[in-house]
């Protein structure tokens, strides 16, 4: 497999030559669907698959990146997450998929929405809705709108530890639809669709199958010959879109225990493998910290024949990115996306190793992430080094 590497450099502002010309690939953009006839060891018959990975793989978070309000980094407000405009920025860089949030409103239509809630104010009290709760014309009435005439209900977004803020970005946008993404975000580019499901809700197989009918019928009308993925948090989801579908590959969304859940199968690695071995999945796409924690169940995966992605704010960061290349992660789901792509260029090993060590003995890095975050991957990096 022909992977390019990723460049040591300064993030968030890399100083790398663009060298998007130099990504020769048997498939344009990553993998591609292709039919695949085996039948022996446990493989499938009949079906479109991913088939060889011929690059490391770049996904694009929620388009362009998600909307981080909190955060001190402008770049984490540029763009509107979600979005048509985020999308086709993203489109236009040397990225393989985007990967977005899809729920279903209580008119049966597919929107591309990552929070379970709305948020709006109405005179000074915040106003919560749940998205699968309204209908699409409800929805859209949040935010900007497409007829500049009418004026919006304002949007504000509350953060895990509780904090509320205005959703304000520098380039907004109003919702959209599946069906929209899928005849207005330029080709080639693939689509990682995450099937959304609150965690906190218990869903019957009834509920789950309506769900998911509803997304497969825009999917089969709108996709065309454009590469798609499927993806949940969702075990029963996950596996029940698998049994709905053979043509589209499905992966298992988990953290791998950085978070504990009622639901067992949510809380490992191990678990994960499982999920997918039962219900015939073909990957997982795991938090990068769980990953680094347990380098071991990389080569666990593999063995099941399974493909591995990642996810996380870590995933920002060049050296991660490479460090798992060299562990044998097949791609990464990322937020600075033109950052992170402009350093897929070399395959120089030696030079990396040598950029790696130097980068060991820097202890500047970006501000957006945790000082336990930067401990543990400088503390990590050594012995990642050394297993290698």
């Amino acid at each position: 497999m022909a992977v390019k590497a990723v460049h040591v450099s300064d993030v968030p502002h890399p100083n790398l030559d663009h060298q998007q010309q130099q990504l020769a690939l048997s498939s344009p953009r990553g993998f591609a669907n292709t039919v695949d006839n085996r039948k022996e060891g446990g493989e499938r018959e009949g079906e479109e698959t991913i088939g060889s990975i011929t690059k490391f793989v770049v996904m694009g978070h929620r388009g362009s990146g998600m909307n981080m309000l909190q955060s001190p980094d402008p770049r984490m407000k540029s763009l509107k997450e979600n979005s048509l405009l985020s999308f086709n920025a993203a489109a236009k860089l040397p990225l393989d998929f985007i990967e977005f949030d899809v729920q279903v409103t209580k008119d049966d239509c597919p929107v591309i929405f990552h929070d379970n809630f709305i948020f709006t104010q109405q005179q000074g009290v915040l106003v919560e809705k749940r998205v699968t709760d309204l209908t699409l014309q409800e929805l859209l009435s949040y935010g900007p709108q497409k007829d500049e005439s009418n004026v919006g209900k304002p949007l504000f977004r509350k953060t895990k530890d509780g904090r509320v803020f205005e959703w304000k970005v520098e380039q907004d946008d109003c919702f959209c639809t599946l069906e929209e993404a899928f005849n207005k975000v330029e080709s080639p580019v693939g689509f990682n669709i995450e099937l959304k499901f609150d965690d906190q809700l218990v869903y019957t197989k009834q509920q789950l199958t309506h769900s998911l009918d509803v997304i497969l019928k825009v999917v089969h009308e709108h996709a065309g010959d454009r590469r798609i993925m499927f993806s949940s948090f969702q075990p029963d989801a996950a596996q029940l879109m698998r049994k709905l579908q053979q043509k589209y590959h499905v992966f298992f969304l988990t953290n791998g225990g950085s978070e504990i859940y009622t639901d067992t199968r949510r809380n490992s690695l191990e678990e994960a493998i499982h999920v997918c071995l039962e219900g015939g999945l073909q990957g997982i796409v795991s938090e990068v910290k769980a990953i680094f924690r347990n380098p071991g169940a990389i080569a666990r995966i593999k063995e099941a024949k399974l493909s591995l992605f990642t996810y996380g704010q870590l995933n920002n960061v060049g050296e991660v990115v490479y460090m798992q290349h060299l562990m044998g992660v097949e791609g990464v789901i990322v937020d600075l996306v033109d950052e992170i792509t402009r350093a897929i260029s070399d395959n120089d090993s030696d030079k990396k190793v040598d950029q790696l060590r130097k980068f060991q003995r820097n202890t500047t890095l970006p501000p957006q992430f945790s000082k336990e975050e930067l401990s543990f991957l400088l503390n990590l990096m050594p012995q990642l080094m050394v297993n290698h």
